[in-house]
C-alpha cells in the first residue's frame, strides 16, 4: 500500500452546511473502503484549504479512483503520494 494526502475544499453548495459536512466523512471512509483502500486520518485545518486526508490505496491508478469518488461528493482534492522519512532515508543513501 502506498500513502496518499490529500489538501480539500469544499466547492459544493450543498455540502456547505457543516452538520451534512461532519455527516460525509463516514460515507468517504466506506467509499474509499470499497475501492481497497484506507483513510488514515481526516483533519479540519485553518488556512488556504479546508481539511487534510491521509489514505493508503494499492497503487497510483486506485488513488485516482478513489480521489474521483471524493470529489463526485462536492469536495475539490489535490492529491499526492508521500514518503515517510525513514523510506527518504532509504533512497538517498543509494545515492
Amino acid at each position: 500500500m502506498h500513502t496518499y494526502m490529500a489538501l480539500v475544499d469544499v466547492v459544493d453548495a450543498e455540502v456547505q452546511n457543516a452538520q451534512v459536512l461532519a455527516s460525509v466523512w463516514g460515507d468517504l471512509r466506506n467509499d474509499v473502503q470499497e475501492l481497497g483502500g484506507e483513510m488514515r486520518d481526516a483533519y479540519a485545518i485553518l488556512g488556504e484549504h479546508d481539511f487534510l486526508v491521509l489514505f493508503d490505496a494499492p497503487d497510483r491508478d486506485r488513488a485516482l479512483q478513489i480521489s474521483l469518488v471524493i470529489e463526485r461528493r462536492g469536495l475539490d482534492m489535490q492529491t499526492m503520494e508521500i514518503v515517510p522519512v525513514e523510506r527518504f532515508g532509504e533512497l538517498v543513501n543509494d545515492l
